[in-house]
């Protein structure tokens, strides 16, 4: 693998946690709103993410340098958190009211997760960007 399909995989990799990092951050957001039916209520979503395998496929030097793509978002099919509340402002006929069904300490966790993953990314480019300036400086002479 070229040092410069680094960038590239590394890039696709840093765009993948980003949208993985917002869906986190929007899933926190809406973890305590509350709606009056089901249908309003906002579900937990997710990034699918699959191997760049169009790309790998045209590439000459085989799969050694697979980036990663997001193949879309869905939303949890969990069970949202329903609860009897006749007095709340938000609560239907029948006195129930709907919470989005976000679990915060598995969206903390992906948040850690996608964040740390994010950074090593990071290095991962500064250290070929690293290589290939060392690589320039002994075409110098130094």
């Amino acid at each position: 693998m070229s040092l410069f399909n680094v960038f590239d995989v590394s890039g696709s990799a840093m765009r993948a946690q980003s949208v993985r990092l917002n869906t986190t951050a929007s899933n926190l957001s809406n973890a305590n709103s509350v709606s009056s039916s089901v249908e309003q209520t906002y579900r937990s979503r997710q990034p699918v993410f699959a191997a760049q395998m169009s790309r790998a496929e045209s590439n000459l030097e085989g799969a050694s340098s697979v980036g990663v793509e997001v193949k879309g978002i869905v939303e949890s099919n969990k069970p949202l958190n329903i609860e009897y509340n006749p007095n709340h402002p938000m609560a239907d006929e029948k006195g129930y009211i709907y919470k989005p069904n976000v679990n915060v300490m598995e969206e903390m966790a992906n948040m850690i997760s996608a964040s740390r993953a994010y950074q090593t990314n990071i290095q991962i480019a500064d250290n070929a960007k690293k290589m290939l300036s060392r690589t320039l400086q002994i075409g110098q002479g130094r």
